[in-house]
């Protein structure tokens, strides 16, 4: 665990260059716009340890599998989001010497993330080996405004010397994915142009043959006033770029100010893709660097407005949550159905920046709350457009009759995650979807949805699930054989319990839902029926299955198991384990972890989150206090879901530390893993365990309902969601709730089990006395 981030309620702020720890700030310092994302590599030379990183949305690779043995059903690529041109170069030298952190002394090195405005600022004093020393400030953001457009200004004091100054701004694609399999590098040149100030470069991936045209536009000043200079302009393979050469005195500043833009493909033909690039970058330029960075903090302080969560007399809990919604805005806007969610988001490279069931999971809700509803609705899109591709997966497995099993690990539909426990058995994935359904109906009302799209998929889930449980002679029940459940730390187990009991859910809601189409809209659901070969003997099928279920559980200690077996497994707790075998991922063999009883993320904790209605409070307690133990949180979706259920057990301590641990996972970088960039699904996790965890928030019958507490650290917490329409603003202090309706709908919601009617521009203020 990592401490050097210092507290602020609005900023991330690193003191100091170390250079062990650049990779972690690299990732943690990222910017984003949902359309595009850079890790916060140095605009200037930098030699030391690096992951650079730009990605464009939806522009990816199929990079070939690489694995020991192939099985038949194993996909033949790993899709791969690319680490595209490099647009924030700019190469620095003072005379003969380059300047770059990893060979001079630095000092006064200091990095600030405004998360308030969107911009990332860093500052430093730089001596080179010459002796001479430089002052070097640089601000740059990609903007959320025009999304396809970056800006850096960058400027430069002399301390102790005259001399020349030569800055080489330049955009640079001749990069590679470190992730790639064979160390491949995927970027064609289609071409180049460069012309006074600016300079555009055209790629094409191989294969999959999309291109994008990175421009930029360049800018110097001298103490505040615009240099007309004429630069030398460099082309290489892949490269192009302006030089500028100036002679400086000690204690003039020159500033660079470069306007760049990402234009992809798949939003542009490639026939005008350059002309649309220069027509971008030109308008930006126009603008200039300050109105751009003027209207980068109003459009953020519209997304703050939406969704902020302001918690008072605890500032390190105020900074995580802020960083965790900033980057989750960064990531994905919702403008666009075709775009979905990487666990990395654009941060890093590790998971190839392909869609798991983590979005459904964890941000559907997120955004359901803080986002206009067309958001949550075009991720469920997204999948609904991709059910072709989920019953071509499964045939490739051996499935047939309409059967759908969406992707482990998805850009396009196709699955193209290469390990056979996760490809071939992590199969709970199709129940996420399916829930997300159902919770984007619960939450926005919106049963058009199945009308349209949500029928159709649940169909094909449903389907899934008929074929893939088997009947057992020995238990007279219906079991689910050869699986993975989301703890991964067990591979290829029998019956797990959160496994069976989604099949079931979904072939029980797949038969509601074709009731509710039914009755409400007869003839779109006739022409669906005619469509899918849909006979009432499934229906019938599902029922059957349903009833028969078989689910492990243990009655002696009165909870369901994880799977059959889990108990023969060596009962070691976590607490047992000595400090120096943590994290067992990175200190034990597969083998040792297979055969322990320890827990990536519990499963049957999952499941009881996602269905608490059904089990009463003693039931969730007893399975919370048997798992919890023998969790040890390796997975970023873990401590989520243990800080919303110990919520719900009122267990403020435990709702707390979890808290901390899922808000704070990157930040401070729990499981030595935040330098592969951030964990973006999970920090959806963190906002649902202040909302659905300390404000006990719920959605039940169509109506809200809290139950709140507060922390004992915090002196108070507050909050806005939208819903159906209303927008409420929450807050919770020791002693009361108050919410303020400001919009004209009238609104019927629950407080700690009493009901109200919250008129339109109104406010409720009810102490928990009152309403005990």
């Amino acid at each position: 665990m990592k401490n050097y981030i210092k507290p602020h309620e609005w900023n991330i702020i690193e003191e100091g260059f170390d250079p062990h720890l650049n990779k972690i700030s690299e990732s943690i310092f990222s910017l984003g716009n949902g359309r595009m994302g850079q890790r916060a590599n140095f605009e200037e030379t930098y030699t030391g340890e690096t992951l650079p990183g730009n990605y464009v949305a939806g522009i990816y690779y199929p990079d070939k599998t690489r694995v020991g043995w192939w099985k038949n059903g194993y996909p033949e690529y790993f899709a791969k989001v690319l680490n595209a041109a490099n647009w924030v170069g700019i190469e620095v030298k003072i005379d003969d010497e380059i300047l770059d952190l990893a060979t001079c002394s630095v000092t006064d090195f200091k990095r600030v993330l405004n998360m308030h405005a969107g911009y990332l600022e860093r500052s430093f004093t730089a001596t080179l080996k010459s002796g001479k020393t430089l002052k070097v400030t640089s601000t740059r953001f990609c903007s959320i405004v025009d999304d396809e457009v970056g800006a850096i200004r960058y400027s430069i004091t002399p301390l102790n010397f005259d001399g020349k100054l030569t800055l080489l701004p330049f955009i640079d694609g001749d990069v590679k994915n470190q992730d790639s399999n064979y160390d491949e590098k995927f970027w064609e040149a289609v071409n180049d142009k460069i012309s006074g100030t600016e300079a555009f470069l055209t790629l094409r991936t191989k294969k999959t043959g999309f291109e994008v045209c990175t421009g930029s536009s360049i800018e110097v000043y001298r103490n505040g006033t615009s240099q007309d200079i004429a630069p030398e302009h460099i082309i290489k393979e892949k490269y192009v770029g302006h030089q500028f050469t100036l002679n400086v005195s000690a204690g003039e500043e020159i500033t660079l100010v470069k306007i760049a833009a990402n234009l992809s493909s798949e939003n542009h033909t490639k026939a005008d893709i350059l002309q649309q690039t220069q027509s971008v970058v030109k308008a930006a330029a126009q603008k200039g660097f300050d109105v751009l960075l003027q209207q980068q903090a109003e459009a953020w302080a519209v997304k703050w407005e939406e969704s902020d969560i302001v918690i008072e007399g605890d500032v390190a809990a105020q900074q995580a949550i802020r960083f965790n919604i900033f980057q989750l805005f960064q990531t994905y806007t919702g403008k666009d159905s075709r775009l979905n969610i990487g666990p990395k988001g654009f941060t890093g490279e590790k998971y190839g920046g392909s869609t798991y069931w983590d979005t459904e999971a964890y941000c559907v809700p997120f955004y359901l709350a803080t986002a206009p509803q067309q958001v949550s609705k075009n991720l469920l899109i997204y999948r609904y457009k991709q059910l072709d591709k989920a019953i071509e997966n499964a045939a490739k497995l051996g499935f047939d009759k309409g059967a759908a099993l969406y992707p482990m690990v998805t850009i396009n539909g196709e699955e193209c995650h290469n390990e056979w426990e996760i490809t071939f058995e992590e199969i709970h994935r199709n129940g996420a979807i399916a829930y997300a359904i159902f919770n984007y109906i619960r939450y926005t009302g919106d049963d058009s949805y199945l009308y349209d799209y949500g029928l159709e998929v649940l169909v094909g889930i449903a389907r899934f699930w008929q074929q893939r449980v088997n009947w057992s002679d020995a238990k007279q029940q219906y079991v689910i054989l050869g699986v993975t459940g989301p703890n991964e730390y067990e591979n290829n187990v029998n019956n797990n319990w959160y496994t069976n009991l989604l099949a079931a859910w979904c072939m029980k809601y797949a038969t509601e839902a074709a009731g509710i189409v039914e009755a409400a809209q007869p003839e779109k659901y006739q022409a669906l029926i005619n469509k899918l070969s849909l006979g009432e003997n499934e229906f019938n099928d599902w029922t059957q299955i349903i009833d028969k279920m078989y689910y492990p559980v243990d009655t002696e200690k009165g909870i369901f198991l994880q799977q059959d077996g889990y108990l023969d497994k060596e009962q070691i707790l976590v607490k047992d384990l000595p400090v120096s075998q943590r994290p067992i991922n990175q200190k034990w063999s597969w083998d040792r972890i297979l055969r322990s009883c320890y827990i990536k993320q519990a499963d049957v904790l999952q499941g009881l989150y996602f269905f608490e209605d059904d089990y009463d409070t003693e039931t969730i307690k007893r399975n919370f206090d048997f798992y919890e133990p023998r969790t040890v949180h390796e997975s970023s979706l873990s401590p989520c879901v243990h800080s919303i259920l110990a919520a719900r057990l009122n267990d403020e301590a435990r709702a707390y530390e979890f808290y901390l641990r899922t808000a704070r996972l990157d930040l401070d970088d729990y499981n030595n893993d935040t330098e592969d960039g951030l964990h973006i699904t999970s920090m959806a996790g963190t906002w649902m365990s202040v909302v659905e965890g300390f404000a006990g928030m719920r959605v039940r019958d169509g109506k809200l309902q809290f139950n709140p507490f507060l922390p004992g650290k915090w002196q108070s917490f507050s909050f806005t969601i939208g819903f159906r329409g209303t927008v409420l603003n929450v807050k919770i202090t020791e002693s009361e709730i108050s919410i303020k309706n400001n919009t004209a709908i009238n609104l019927e919601i629950t407080v700690k089990n009493q009901q109200f009617t919250l008129a339109g521009h109104s406010l409720l203020e009810a102490t928990y006395k009152e309403l005990a």
